[in-house]
Order: structure tokens, then sequence, then C-alpha cells
């Protein structure tokens, strides 16, 4: 089990090593950003998705056809627990995309990684009932983000998205986050820590949330990630060298994506059956819960403000600009 408050410079440094090893590595290697191809010549893809959620666009991509009509033979891996760590597999070359989110992204961002978001998949909106948050037992004397000072939160990673909405809401809660505790555990075991008292709240997500709301052990604080609409949950990135030099491919790929986004907001039940093959939960269980709104867009504004608040609470050694995060023909826009 990790802890947070004192390694985030361990893990910004951590996370550089890798992805010096990894450059290295694709140099030594002969590396190549060029496209490798089927024997029908359609363009050879590997995607390292999230173990958690926010994956389900990716399936309906393969099994609606989508990637094959554009041309492309995509292989989704499972990727790190904690994804901002699959970006050393990324520069070389082991794969083309990969999942994280918008802090887990940013970490690598600020160390200069030639890496740039291609698209969304889902942002907090309100829209749609969170889909993730704070979850502590019925009777804690916790009531609101403010009262975590002195707490332990259990996260599914360190440093990325949800450490930081656990701080900004405990900010904006009048509270201050460098008191909080943070420690690292498997998403699957987040209810189980809480309830059993091993922290004193955790923060879930997806249909891991979902299935602890129904927990009569447990209550809900606050409104999650939806206090902040338009913060990107989850996107997909590549290297700049596979876009500078497969451009065209990146464009078809990103497309497929948003097709299946498409059909994953129209077809509910196609998200279900995602979720029983690759999530440990119950099928009926997930049968009765409503699904997560994708979207590809990228709020520039709310991205800017993540951004800024991440390295006033030291999770980002530096700020980095725009044209370090976003390849140009990313689906970005400055929002409302």
């Amino acid at each position: 089990m990790e802890t947070s408050r004192i390694p985030r410079r361990r893990t910004v440094l951590a996370l550089t090593a890798l992805a010096v090893t990894a450059s290295l590595t694709a140099t030594a290697c002969g590396g190549d950003s060029a496209t490798a191809t089927t024997s029908d010549g359609k363009a050879k893809i590997t995607v390292l998705r999230s173990n958690g959620a926010i994956f389900e666009p990716l399936y309906i991509a393969q099994q609606q056809g989508y990637f094959t009509a554009a041309g492309l033979d995509v292989t989704i891996k499972a990727g790190a627990q904690d994804t901002s760590q699959n970006a050393p597999s990324i520069l070389n070359g082991e794969a083309q995309f990969a999942m994280t989110d918008s802090s887990g992204f940013l970490k690598g961002a600020a160390q200069d990684m030639p890496i740039r978001v291609v698209t969304g998949l889902q942002s907090a909106t309100t829209k749609t009932d969170p889909t993730d948050g704070l979850l502590v037992q019925k009777g804690s004397s916790i009531s609101s983000f403010a009262d975590l000072e002195g707490k332990t939160v259990g996260l599914s990673a360190l440093g990325g998205t949800i450490q930081f909405i656990v701080e900004y809401l405990v900010q904006k809660d009048g509270g201050d986050p460098t008191k909080v505790k943070f420690v690292a555990l498997p998403t699957t075991s987040l209810t189980d820590a809480v309830s059993s008292g091993k922290t004193d709240a955790v923060y879930s997500f997806g249909a891991f949330f979902a299935a602890a709301k129904t927990n009569t052990k447990l209550r809900v604080i606050g409104k999650g990630m939806n206090e902040l609409p338009g913060m990107i949950q989850g996107l997909l990135f590549s290297s700049q060298k596979y876009l500078a030099s497969n451009g065209a491919t990146a464009k078809k790929f990103i497309e497929a994506v948003a097709k299946a986004i498409t059909y994953a907001n129209q077809h509910p039940d196609a998200v279900r059956a995602i979720d029983k093959k690759y999530t440990q939960l119950p099928a009926a269980f997930i049968d009765k819960q409503a699904t997560a709104y994708y979207d590809t867009n990228l709020n520039t504004t709310v991205m800017r403000s993540v951004i800024t608040k991440m390295h006033e609470f030291k999770l980002l050694d530096k700020e980095p600009k725009d044209d370090a995060v976003y390849w140009d023909q990313a689906p970005t826009s400055a929002g409302e």
C-alpha cells in the first residue's frame, strides 16, 4: 500500500526515469514510429486501457467494426493500474495509444515527455448523476470534504485526477488539502477498505462507485467531479513521434472511437455487456445501473484551471503550455 503527501516528487522522478529508459530502449532496439500492417494492409495498433472504467467505447469500436472499416487492426490491452505509468509503453513503441485521466497525462507533460492528448473519452458533466465520489461509513463524523483534514483517503492511484479532485474540493470547502493523507489501493478493494475501517474514506468511480452506493453501511459526500464540469476524466494519448509519422492513421483511429462514443451513448446495453465481461461486478447489478455519458470534447479552459491548481497543490512541478498537451488534430474547445 503506497501513501502520499511526502512522495509526490519521488513519483515524478520515477516517471521521468521510466520515460528516459523507454526512449533509450526504443533507440537501442531500432525503435520506429512507422505503423506495422497486417497481411491485408490494415494498420496494426495497440491500445492500453484503464483497469477500472471508461474503456467501453474502445471495445464497442472493435465490436461494431468501426476499427476494421477504418483499415485498422486494433488490439486492446489492460495497462498499468496507475495509468500515468502507461507513458513509457507509448514512448518505446509497445503501444500506439493509451488511456489515462487529465492529471495522469499532465504529470508526463510537465516533465516534457513527447506525448500528446488525441481525444477525450469522458468529462465531468451535470447532464448526468455523478459517476464518482467520496464514500465514508454511514456513522462517520465526516460530513464535508473539509472534514478530511487529518484523515486517510483510499485512491486507486496517487497524484492523478482523483487525488486532485479531492484536494480541490477540500480547499473549496475551506479545508487544508495538505493535511489529508492518501493511500493507493486496487480499485476493487476501495469499498472494502472504507467498510472495514482500513481507511476513513475512499474515492471510487464507475461501476465500482455505483455498486458501493448500494452498500447500506456507506454514504456519499458531495457530487464528485461533477463539481467541476468539463474536467477530463478519461482521455487517449500517443507519442509526438508516432503522430508526426502516422497522422492519417491516428485520425482514423480517433474518428472510429468517436463513432463508438456516439453508439455507446445511444445503446447503454452494449456498455453494460462490456462491463459484465471486464469488471468483477455481478451481472444483475450492472443491468440495473445507468451508464456513463461519454464525450470526445477536450475543454481547454477547464484543463488550464486544473493545470494551475495541480501546480498549486504541488502535483506538478510546472505548468505545461497547451501546445505541449494537445495534438493539433484533437477535438478541443474553449467550452461555454
